[in-house]
């Protein structure tokens, strides 16, 4: 039996409306990562964006394990004002592959 790679999971909670399209994102993060052979591992929920707590426990793991994959709902929950150059940036120079489920 082979052992599928894990996949980090990242969402911003102020990038959705309510706490059912936070559960929604969730799922669609569990869902690619099935579809695509991962194990989906921790998703990381961002509560606060001024602060990023999540995002740095997120980069840390990156930084001390072997995950090498992130995987986000829109690309526009690595970054404010849709604008997410920064942290997908940090994410790839840790060498970790960013996907998006939905690539609009």
């Amino acid at each position: 039996m082979t052992t599928r790679p894990t996949l980090l999971g990242y969402v911003r909670a102020d990038a959705l409306s309510c706490a059912e399209e936070l559960a929604e994102a969730t799922n669609s993060l569990a869902a690619f990562a099935s579809t695509e052979g991962f194990t989906l591992g921790t998703v990381y929920t961002e509560r606060d964006a001024a602060e990023s707590a999540a995002f740095h426990a997120l980069l840390d793991e990156v930084k001390r394990t072997d995950v090498r994959a992130v995987v986000v709902p829109t690309l526009q929950h690595l970054g404010a004002a849709g604008v997410p150059v920064g942290m997908q940036q940090h994410l790839e120079f840790h060498q970790a592959h960013v996907w998006a489920v939905d690539t609009r």
